[in-house]
């Protein structure tokens, strides 16, 4: 019931409650004990129906605070340990890792949820939520071997089968700086843990999204392990059979999930292109979930993602989940610079994550690549 329909009602029970009264007033009585009894059930019922009204106003102003105590407690925790605030509770002191303090469990969460809804990538990868080395059994049946067939009576089948083999994931550690005003740490009235969560998340989500598409020599591989690769005739151009043949090297039932990964200039050159039957291969998404549609699958731009240019990996295609990326959630370590950047006004704070991705599914993802 709204609003409006409990306080009908509520009015509605106080005429009743004023009809008993004046019944028996009008009869010169006191009132029985039926009376009684229903004039104390209405006023109970009046008594919730406040109650309600309250807890709904209580809403309305976002003055009731969801979080349970620990959240509550790991929350002060973090802001204090970033306003250089003392506490003297053992319960509240963050534990001291290698690289700094480590982040509440709470606020480490809610920092790699972040950086995940912020990339595409990070989002759609397969997690693997522990810290320590990882081998990845993954099974190979690209040759498609794998095969039934007629068979006789008494006559042994042929084995046909892919290969197992494994992907390891290790320990890469990263670092991301932020800057905060001075001004702004100060500010009581400001949400300084959200504003923290969210600036961490956004530096974490663009280095590991970069990582994940294009990796470091000795460090995370990310996408480098696609296999499926389409090469362009030019350095310079991209056609709509290049598009064409790198959606096909992914096969139909690997794409029920896939999407395109490209740069905004790239999506920009492809707006214009069109099939062999004169038609854009480009559809506007009127809904405003992704980019647009590119021969029927999905586009989301990226800034980490490279130009046209010689080559360069301009584009990803495929199902992401195909990308293993392995990451505590929980584990993330802090620290806060105040006197590096004293001169500046300004405090920094640097996250410490472990990571590390890898395809784990290579006939998940394709790629194209500009001609030299």
């Amino acid at each position: 019931m709204n609003r409006k329909g409990l306080e009908e009602k509520r009015n509605d029970l106080k005429s009743q409650m004023s009809a008993l009264l004046e019944t028996a007033k009008t009869e010169q009585r006191a009132m029985s004990d039926a009376e009684v009894k229903q004039f104390d059930e209405l006023e109970q019922e009046i008594r919730e129906i406040n109650e309600t009204i309250e807890r709904e106003e209580k809403t309305m102003n976002k003055n009731i605070d969801t979080r349970n105590e620990v959240e509550i407690r790991e929350s002060e925790q973090f802001v204090n340990y970033i306003r250089d605030v003392i506490e003297n509770r053992a319960e509240v002191n963050l534990a001291k890792g290698s690289n700094g303090a480590i982040i509440p469990t709470t606020i480490a969460k809610k920092v790699i949820a972040k950086a995940y809804d912020m990339s595409s990538i990070l989002k759609d990868a397969t997690k693997y939520n522990t810290k320590g080395n990882l081998a990845i059994p993954v099974y190979d049946n690209s040759a498609n071997d794998m095969s039934m067939a007629y068979a006789e009576e008494f006559t042994d089948l042929e084995s046909k089968v892919g290969n197992f083999t494994s992907v390891n994931l290790g320990n890469f550690l990263a670092g991301a700086l932020v800057k905060l005003s001075n001004s702004l740490v100060a500010n009581t009235d400001i949400d300084l843990e959200n504003k923290v969560i969210e600036l961490m998340a956004e530096a974490v989500a663009r280095f590991q999204e970069r990582e994940c598409l294009y990796g470091t020599d000795g460090k995370v591989q990310g996408l480098r392990g696609v296999t499926l690769k389409h090469t362009t005739a030019s350095a310079s151009v991209l056609t709509a059979e290049d598009l064409i043949k790198t959606k096909n090297m992914v096969k139909k039932g690997f794409r029920k999930n896939a999407k395109w990964i490209m740069s905004n200039d790239t999506l920009t050159a492809i707006e214009l292109l069109k099939d062999g039957e004169d038609r854009f291969i480009f559809r506007e998404d009127l809904s405003g979930e992704f980019d647009g549609y590119i021969l029927g699958y999905p586009v989301e731009v990226s800034d980490n993602m490279k130009e046209i240019g010689a080559s360069a990996d301009v584009i990803y295609f495929g199902d992401f989940s195909g990308l293993a990326l392995k990451q505590k959630d929980d584990a993330i370590e802090m620290q806060v610079l105040r006197e590096r950047f004293a001169t500046q006004h300004a405090t920094g704070i640097t996250a410490w994550v472990d990571f590390d991705a890898k395809v784990e599914h290579t006939q998940k993802i394709a790629k194209v690549t500009m001609g030299a």
